[in-house]
């Protein structure tokens, strides 16, 4: 989580330079001293005064400026601060008029961490990371989310990090296991794992297992074979751990796998998890079961072969507990997806 000194200083900033904007086109800009070694300077561009940062890196490939994300808000641009480069190639992270500061601030302090804790990564890695991360926030803001998930969709988080986690247990490679987590990108199922998919479901009740299918396409082992349930029971309890916890602990988990924990905080902010709002996630839960089922030929689900025609779509309960069909372990399905 970024420190509070990092958003001091850069409200401090934006509001010292506030009103000293000129009517040309320019820029307004001071160095952050709080940053190590990676160079950011923060500041503003005029006539609109909007805030800026402002990252600069050393030889990359520069990229199209097609290719720069912008909208939802702010935009990227590669800028010449003239003689203050410092033989430095600039971007600005710049916020639009109408986008949100309160949620521009939490942006470019997540930039700053970002770069900042990847300081010995190459230039070009770097700039990859740099526009990964605000490709990211893209699709957040397009969300139009809050920076807090709600109870059931922190719970669903909950039970996606759990089965990553139990998929990293089994020695899956953590950028295959993190690439095939597709949930937070709105996938039809959660994972995607070799030639098949699993999709998770996870529940606080403490009897009976209610699975809530979104679409006739979730259970349909026709699009992709084999198809997985994975049945997860949690339960409230102060001796567990908070969603922010599991989220630092998968971290540490991947701590000398760099590509991989990068692709994994891209994702936790696609699936609407800032580590701004960490503080938010205060219910504690344990793990009590996961149960692995295989979806195949009579197991109870709707899908577009077993509907009439003119329903087009359907959003369904499963009781899993009561669902006749064989469980098998992680590393068994794993095994039967072809990725181990």
């Amino acid at each position: 989580m970024a420190r509070p000194t990092e958003r001091d200083e850069l409200l401090t900033a934006w509001r010292a330079l506030d009103g000293l904007a000129g009517n040309e086109e320019g820029w307004s800009t001071i160095s952050l001293t709080s940053t190590g070694i990676r160079k950011f300077r923060v500041g503003r561009h005029f006539p609109g005064n909007e805030e800026v940062l402002l990252v600069g890196f050393g030889s990359i490939h520069r990229p199209p400026s097609a290719h720069l994300p912008q909208g939802q808000g702010f935009l990227v641009a590669q800028i010449d601060l003239g003689i203050e480069s410092s033989g430095m190639i600039w971007f600005a992270l710049s916020r639009q008029v109408g986008g949100s500061l309160d949620m521009f601030t939490l942006m470019a302090i997540d930039i700053m961490a970002t770069l900042s804790s990847r300081c010995e990564a190459a230039e070009d890695k770097l700039l990859q990371f740099f526009l990964a991360r605000i490709r990211a926030w893209q699709h957040f803001m397009s969300q139009g989310a809050d920076t807090t998930l709600g109870p059931e969709a922190e719970i669903g988080l909950f039970g996606e990090l759990l089965f990553l986690r139990g998929i990293l247990s089994e020695g899956l490679p953590p950028d295959l296991a993190i690439e095939g987590w597709v949930g937070p990108l709105d996938g039809v199922q959660d994972f995607l794992l070799g030639s098949g998919a699993v999709e998770v479901k996870t529940t606080l009740a403490s009897v009976g297992l209610s699975a809530r299918i979104g679409s006739l396409e979730q259970l349909d082992d026709s699009i992709r074979q084999p198809l997985y349930l994975a049945a997860i029971r949690i339960r409230s309890d102060s001796s567990g751990i908070s969603l922010a916890e599991l989220i630092e602990e998968t971290r540490i988990f991947l701590s000398e796998e760099l590509a991989a924990q990068q692709m994994l905080n891209i994702k936790l902010i696609h699936a609407g998890y800032l580590d701004g709002g960490s503080e938010n996630y205060r219910r504690t839960f344990v793990h009590v079961s996961t149960g692995v089922f295989r979806v195949e030929a009579g197991f109870p689900r709707l899908t577009r072969a077993t509907v009439p025609a003119r329903i087009t779509t359907a959003r369904y309960e499963i009781e899993i507990d009561c669902i006749d069909a064989e469980r098998v372990s992680i590393s068994a399905a794993l095994i039967q997806l072809g990725v181990m």
